[in-house]
């Protein structure tokens, strides 16, 4: 999609200015560095070329270093830097090589790019009041990520390229499903996650339950939109090659499969932020796939809801239907001051304590925000007697930018996140067959993004990249689908 050709052949001169710059690097480390970190050098060293050579190749590395990344990181300056980052840099340093060699520096402008500036920018200005400036970077930082990769995906990646993408992110979900397994039935975990006395809270590799529900919740759509598009197989437009043959038919298999393991996973992380936020996004996918599926959906949950009500049939485990009602008496505004705090209540009344200082931060100051990304520096002025603990943020991210970015941070994500529905919702309906399956699942996972947002923050362990390679995986189905017609 670029203007102009990079030579990044064996023998170009960029190629072997890399390589030298390379061999000078890996030998200053193997001579002064530890023998492993000096081992991390070597292998980065090699990702970074091969990436240099073929860009597509680290964007499917950070498909996978997106959930697993976190598992060994370092601190830099405060900064964590993981595989995720690192290969942030070594994709948009490949790209602006490839650009700087073709002697045209020349980009693709997709549709969510304004929205995206104009969030950025509402951020940055909330970063005049900002307490510590340090915290406010990193969340810029991560924004500026999302804003790399969009453009990245948007402007390199290709028709057969986004199906391997497709396929990485399912394996990806089954790879969590797996180690989610290992511990709800290993008991494998911190007694705080025992549930029903005998299981351990799935919690993969994200330290915590929520968050890896969270991820779940961003890839099994993707799974739910393939399997609504399975008879679709032979379509003209799911690709007439042979090898794009076997690249589909494997894609159906993995999110066969891909949709048992990690529905069950997702069970498994008792997260109910998660449970709903999927409840909502299998809904979305139903509907927008088809009106075959929409007449059956209905269908289906009238009969449900008919056998509920006369309680005929015992659909669920008590278990989990008491994890859902559990918290229907807190489902108002209270303040938690006043109330007795029980195992019961306790992580309902801790969600609402920030919730309450979020909302004391937004009413101090109701334009800019204490700065993004100033919630926890700023909290200990906010928090409420006996929730001394920040952890991070504030349970909710609609109230935590509010509280950081103001009225027009707020707005500015909603305008953002309106103009990525708006874009899932166009390519679904014009696109068919396998691309429409994606397309669905996309809008399904941005449905799941903002369901589960209410409860939590999914802008965390790098799943915000997940979402912008999704984002910009929504323009290449979208271009893809104009080129064939």
């Amino acid at each position: 999609m670029l203007a102009g050709h990079a030579d990044l052949s064996w023998g170009s001169p960029l190629f072997n200015a890399a390589l030298l710059l390379i061999v000078l690097t890996v030998g200053l480390s193997i001579a002064i560095l530890p023998l492993t970190l000096a081992g991390g050098v070597v292998l980065a060293s090699i990702v970074f070329l091969a990436t240099l050579i073929r860009p597509e190749y680290g964007l499917y590395l950070l498909i996978l270093a997106v959930p697993f990344g976190s598992v060994r990181e370092i601190t830099i300056s405060g900064f964590t830097v993981g595989a995720a980052e690192a290969l942030v840099g070594f994709l948009l340093a490949a790209w602006l090589a490839k650009m700087v060699a073709a002697r045209e520096v020349r980009t693709i402008y997709p549709p969510l790019l304004l929205p995206l500036l104009i969030f950025l920018g509402a951020i940055l200005l909330s970063l005049t009041g900002a307490l510590s400036l340090r915290y406010g970077f990193k969340e810029i930082l991560k924004w500026l990520e999302v804003l790399g990769i969009y453009l990245f995906v948007s402007n390199l990646i290709e028709r057969e390229q986004a199906k391997i993408v497709v396929l990485l992110m399912l394996l990806a979900g089954i790879g969590q499903a797996l180690v989610g397994f290992y511990q709800f039935f290993g008991r494998v975990g911190p007694e705080a996650f025992v549930v029903l006395g005998r299981f351990v809270r799935a919690y993969g590799t994200f330290e915590q339950p929520n968050p890896y529900g969270g991820y779940l919740g961003l890839v099994l759509p993707l799974a739910c939109g393939l399997l609504l598009g399975i008879g679709k197989l032979a379509n003209r437009e799911v690709g007439t090659g042979h090898q794009s043959t076997n690249l589909l038919v494997t894609n159906f298999l993995l999110a066969i499969l891909g949709f048992g393991l990690m529905g069950a996973a997702l069970i498994m992380s008792w997260s109910r932020g998660a449970w709903l936020g999927f409840a909502a996004a299998f809904i979305l996918v139903n509907l927008a796939h088809s009106r075959r599926a929409t007449v059956l959906f209905a269908l289906l949950c009238l009969l449900v809801a008919s056998a509920l009500l006369l309680g005929s049939i015992q659909v669920l485990p008590q278990t989990i239907i008491q994890r859902f009602t559990d918290f229907l008496p807190y489902l108002r505004i209270f303040d938690v001051r006043g109330l007795k705090v029980t195992d019961a209540n306790y992580a309902v009344v801790e969600r609402m304590a920030h919730w309450q200082a979020a909302w004391g931060m937004f009413n101090d100051r109701p334009w800019l925000g204490v700065g993004i990304g100033n919630y926890e520096p700023v909290y200990p002025a906010y928090s409420l007697p006996g929730w001394a603990e920040p952890l991070g943020h504030a349970h909710n991210y609609y109230l935590n930018i509010a509280a950081e970015a103001g009225l027009i941070g707020l707005g500015a994500y909603l305008a953002l996140s309106g103009a990525a529905f708006w874009q899932a919702w166009k390519v679904v309906r014009t696109t068919q067959g396998y691309w429409r399956g994606v397309a669905a699942g996309v809008l399904g996972v941005l449905t799941h993004l903002s369901v589960h947002n209410f409860f939590d923050n999914l802008y965390v362990h790098n799943m915000y990249l997940h979402v912008a390679i999704l984002l910009g995986l929504l323009f290449v189905i979208g271009q893809c689908h104009h080129r064939a017609a």
